[in-house]
């Protein structure tokens, strides 16, 4: 893959560093009493009940923070645990006192960032996460432990992929894929490990597929092998094969593969039916994901936003 750049220059960066400081507050729009967020088709969504392990953990979590309000770390996993049981708005907020105390720290800005995208938020969202990538581009990178760790209990993220993975999302689904395009070079040029990269060229296979640039989208998955050591992307691998033709469409839906036909596969088959000249098809995939309901997750987002903006 070429070489990547930074799409912001160092004045762009201090603009949306002074441009941020104005969303500090984490003030929401107002939705219907209990909704989380608002569809891209204008329907509110609602929240499951957490499970009870869950509610435990965020139960937990909330009286840490109460041993310490003035702890980072306590703070971050009150918010994570907020969201992890459907409470993203109190999440936001959590994030939101987080980033007035310690302003230096980009974990709050990262994940309040995720967290606007989840509600549908992708302004904000890109505020945040671009603001982040400025605090982030002058010190080292660090490993992000997992809420829901993988059956290996190995985390395969850090602080700087997560930043830029959820900045590309946020672009692609505002509309700019090709701003996403360069967020998720960005990302794939700190070559974290196996599981990062598939699930970082997914995504870019997707964006330059999306732009028309096939041949580059070929290209893209030269890295792709069927022996990578994939921990918990399996979804993503598996796709990725599959645009290489690696892998063909019936066995991806065989049963061998059911366990990890999630939200990400089924959108990442919709939108290459979508690419490959049937739209028919691909709504198949985007309907299954949609009358699913599970609204926060990222291949929902994706598949609403397609359909919204398809009519």
């Amino acid at each position: 893959m070429k070489p990547v750049f930074l799409i912001l220059t160092i004045t762009a960066l201090i603009q949306i560093s002074c441009k941020s400081g104005n969303n500090s507050s984490g003030i929401l729009p107002v939705v219907p009493k209990g909704a989380e967020a608002i569809s891209a088709g204008g329907d509110p969504l609602y929240s499951r009940e957490p499970t009870p392990s869950v509610s435990e953990r965020y139960k937990s979590a909330t009286a840490e923070w109460k041993s310490d309000r003035s702890d980072p770390d306590k703070i971050i996993w009150y918010g994570r645990w907020a969201a992890y049981a459907g409470e993203y708005r109190e999440s936001i907020r959590i994030f939101s006192q987080g980033i007035k105390t310690h302003r230096d720290d980009a974990r709050f800005l990262r994940h309040r960032g995720h967290r606007y995208i989840t509600i549908r938020e992708f302004d904000r969202a890109i505020t945040d996460l671009e603001r982040a990538a400025l605090i982030t581009s002058f010190i080292a990178d660090q490993s992000e432990p997992d809420g829901m760790p993988n059956a290996m209990n190995i985390p395969v993220s850090t602080l700087k992929s997560n930043i830029y993975y959820h900045l590309g999302l946020a672009w692609y689904l505002e509309g700019d894929t090709e701003k996403a395009l360069v967020a998720w070079r960005n990302d794939f040029a700190l070559n974290i490990n196996d599981d990062m990269k598939v699930a970082t060229l997914h995504w870019i296979y997707t964006a330059l597929s999306d732009l028309g640039r096939k041949e580059e989208a070929a290209e893209a998955l030269s890295e792709i092998t069927d022996t990578m050591n994939i921990i918990e992307n399996q979804a993503y691998h598996k796709l990725c094969l599959f645009y290489k033709g690696d892998i063909g469409l019936e066995q991806l839906e065989s049963g061998e593969y059911s366990s990890i036909m999630n939200d990400a596969m089924l959108f990442g088959l919709g939108n290459w039916f979508l690419n490959n000249n049937d739209p028919g098809r691909a709504a198949e995939y985007f309907g299954t994901i949609l009358n699913g309901g599970a609204w926060a997750s990222f291949g929902y987002i994706a598949a609403e936003v397609k359909t919204s903006r398809r009519g």
